[in-house]
């Protein structure tokens, strides 16, 4: 888990198909921030969502769970028996960066909210396809003053904001197995890129390997619901890797090599301090287009492990 809208989504769906409790979600939010409110953004996000209105007040967890359900609708009722059930909503995580704004609607402030913070989730129902509304987490620290984070504030609590939508946006998904393959042959491509050039070590870091596993280690710490494949769990932990280590690769010299696929890419994604303004050009092309792979290796990964909680 790399942002809280992922553990919302993937516990209150586990939730919401039976296959976990209502403390199970509220365990995974307390792992980002010890207090969790929710707060309508404006009257109609309230109407379709039964959140306060017009007096506006941060809500409680068990609010957030009620606005879930009354989000989401009732689960559908089996055709036969046997057929699994159906979510009759869907719930959609989004990532969204400057440039790649898939999901969001145009010129609406939950667009703008979202792309801010990064990261979002959209919940909508078939039955009523205007009553989408999208949340937006942020997150309040003590003694918070200003609109910038303190460096010694302590976080004390995450505050779901929600918004109502102009209808149900359209929320590509990439199959699992594409977005794996994906993910390995933009590794291979930086790896050719970075090796056609002579590249020189940027730092002197003892320990990058460490610098890698620290930001791995507080991913690990949130735990994912038992029915999510194998598979999504791989791709999520190759993309973890990747994203760890182009977290750090900038200044760091050559990672030591390992049989763990993401010890293989730290070995190609080497420090990118080169000898001239080409060669530094070059390798920030070959990096740059492994954020986005990550992001959609991600998503189709949590696609995956919420619609596996569906089936018996």
């Amino acid at each position: 888990m790399w942002c809280p809208s992922v553990s919302l989504s993937l516990w209150a769906n586990a939730w919401l198909a039976g296959k976990a409790a209502p403390d199970d979600v509220l365990d995974a939010l307390s792992l980002w921030a010890p207090k969790q409110s929710v707060t309508a953004y404006d009257a109609v996000a309230a109407g379709h969502t039964g959140l306060p209105w017009p007096d506006v007040h941060d809500a409680g967890t068990v609010s957030l769970l009620q606005m879930l359900r009354a989000a989401v609708g009732r689960p559908a009722v089996p055709a036969a028996p046997g057929v699994p059930r159906q979510m009759r909503g869907t719930i959609n995580v989004v990532l969204p960066v400057p440039g790649d704004v898939r999901g969001l609607a145009p010129g609406t402030q939950f667009g703008r909210d979202a792309l801010a913070a990064g990261e979002a989730v959209i919940i909508t129902n078939p039955d009523d396809p205007g009553a989408a509304v999208g949340l937006v987490p942020e997150f309040s620290y003590a003694g918070e003053e200003t609109d910038d984070e303190p460096d010694d504030a302590e976080l004390c609590a995450l505050s779901w904001i929600v918004y109502s939508l102009p209808g149900a946006p359209v929320v590509d998904h990439q199959e699992l197995g594409d977005a794996e393959y994906a993910l390995r042959a933009a590794v291979r491509s930086a790896a050719d890129a970075l090796g056609t050039i002579g590249l020189e070590s940027a730092a002197d870091v003892d320990d990058p390997r460490g610098l890698v596993e620290q930001l791995l280690e507080s991913t690990r710490q949130h735990r994912i619901p038992d029915h999510a494949p194998t598979r999504a769990l791989r791709v999520l932990e190759n993309a973890a890797h990747v994203d760890a280590i182009i977290a750090v690769s900038a200044g760091l010299s050559r990672l030591p090599d390992s049989d763990h696929f993401g010890a293989r890419v730290a070995a190609v994604l080497e420090p990118v301090a080169t000898q001239s303004s080409s060669q530094a050009q070059i390798a920030s092309d070959a990096l740059r287009p492994l954020n986005g792979v990550v992001r959609s290796a991600r998503m189709a990964a949590v696609t995956a492990i919420m619609n596996s909680a569906w089936n018996d």
